[in-house]
């Protein structure tokens, strides 16, 4: 590990301290444990789709308003979006919260694939258990505060359509973190972890062809063929994956190609997702890609237009909050199954295909160490104004792949509830120690200042497009 690591004897120190006020926070959640895993799994029912969770957004602000917060609904120019607050002044602790689900899939509780009938989305990230175990946490720090009249700011931020749709990234380019000075966060899994961790960059755009419509056959002279230029732009840009950083990510769907063969497409649309590292090798790759999309619309004769649908900057780690974060999850301990629940996992192990059945690492803390991921969100984001640590917890079965129908079956289950209140632990435990703690505030803010070096300076690269509120309605 880096030296920005805390000594083990220092953590040991701020465990001890913390002790007392840490066995009060974690009694309270484990007597309100059915209270949060009721409110998730009201979410998980409602699988609302990003910038679209009216219910689910609805219901996490009355918890909190029910306990004390005040809060600010509508922020940043987006309905679903809140800050729920408690107490003043510094330190400024924040918890991040999500509740989009997926499009496009759809499954029980049943630990074999069940689809529901008119249900076309599904929480295959977790982020009904996301958002209601950050809440939880909020509630127990708060309380906390409240009886012994600890000083200071808790902050809980409801962070909309993660999914693709960039939420914190206007909430970040609205100023809504600028005087904060730790954020926390978590994410279901299929382990326990709090690694330090990065990501990938990445920008999406919708690019919109149009042509001019004619019969196929009669006249397809007179036609220019919309999905022609999709089809160009896309051949161009697989010739181009030879041509890149070996880390590029780069994906596409077709999301409107025409609607019948026997008419010349007037009009054709691919959604592509580009992802790097680094987010200025991202834009420079980006840039091939709008070139890419002129070029197909020169060569076919059609009109592009280009909307940039989102942006996020890769996670920026941070190892001193990553140790803290850590020795509290080890000291909370991984998830335990009873008997139904080891029945249940086992039935979905068999559908995973894996070489081995890994059921048993849910009660595992995986060892602390430097790590980077393939994906991307938009808490990256937040990372580079504000430092900031996560953990993941055992919310599935493990060896579960998010955004599959076995995330959201075992997510719905008390499983997925058990492994949320692991993570609702860690989270107020660490709050805590932060707010006791202001000599690991100020480590954490110097490293991330190292890590980002002198020069930097923040831009959004989704640029000043407004929320796109209807990203989800076809």
């Amino acid at each position: 590990m880096g030296k920005n690591l805390l000594g083990a004897a220092a953590l040991l120190t701020c465990l001890s301290a913390n002790a007392g006020s840490g066995d009060t926070v974690t009694e309270y959640l484990d007597a309100n444990s059915a209270r949060y895993s009721d409110l998730a799994m009201s979410i998980w029912d409602k699988a609302e789709l990003g910038y679209l969770e009216t219910e689910s957004s609805a219901l996490l602000q009355s918890t909190l308003v029910e306990e004390g917060f005040t809060v600010k609904t509508g922020v940043a120019e987006i309905p679903t979006a809140f800050v729920a607050s408690y107490g003043s002044g510094e330190p400024v602790i924040a918890v991040l919260a999500e509740f989009d689900a997926l499009p496009g899939i759809s499954q029980s509780r049943e630990p074999h694939r069940d689809i529901v009938a008119g249900k076309n989305s599904g929480h295959a990230c977790g982020h009904h258990l996301f958002g209601a175990g950050s809440v939880a946490a909020a509630i127990a720090v708060k309380q906390w505060m409240q009886d012994k009249k600890i000083p200071g700011t808790l902050r809980l931020y409801g962070t909309p359509a993660e999914e693709g749709g960039s939420g914190k990234v206007y909430l970040v380019r609205a100023g809504l973190f600028d005087d904060v000075d730790v954020v926390l966060h978590w994410h279901p899994g299929a382990k326990n972890t709090a690694n330090p961790s990065s990501s990938l960059a990445n920008k999406s755009a919708k690019f919109k062809f149009r042509g001019i419509s004619a019969h196929a056959a009669a006249a397809p002279e007179r036609g220019r063929s919309a999905l022609d230029g999709v089809e160009a732009m896309n051949y161009m840009v697989n010739l181009m994956r030879e041509h890149v950083p070996q880390e590029t990510r780069i994906h596409y769907v077709i999301t409107n190609g025409g609607a019948a063969p026997n008419v010349v497409p007037d009009y054709a649309e691919v959604y592509y997702y580009v992802r790097h590292p680094k987010a200025e090798t991202l834009l420079d790759i980006w840039d091939r890609v709008l070139a890419v999309a002129d070029g197909a619309a020169l060569g076919t004769g059609t009109k592009l237009e280009t909307e940039v649908m989102h942006g996020n900057h890769s996670l920026l780690p941070n190892e001193t909050l990553a140790a803290a974060m850590h020795a509290n999850l080890t000291r909370v301990g991984g998830v335990q199954y009873d008997k139904v629940e080891r029945v249940y996992a086992k039935k979905i192990t068999l559908t995973l295909g894996l070489d081995e059945d890994q059921t048993g690492t849910e009660q595992v803390i995986q060892p602390l160490k430097m790590s980077s991921g393939m994906g991307s969100t938009d808490v990256g984001d937040v990372s580079w104004l504000v430092p900031t640590t996560g953990l993941r917890t055992a919310t599935w079965v493990p060896g579960t792949a998010a955004h599959s129908w076995q995330a959201i079956a075992s997510g719905g289950t008390s499983i997925g509830s058990k492994g949320m209140m692991v993570a609702a632990k860690t989270l107020a435990l660490t709050t805590i120690e932060l707010f006791q703690n202001p000599e690991l505030v100020m480590a954490a803010r110097e490293e991330m200042l190292q890590r980002r070096g002198s020069g930097f300076v923040y831009k959004a690269l989704l640029g000043d497009r407004q929320p796109p509120l209807d990203y989800r309605i076809n």
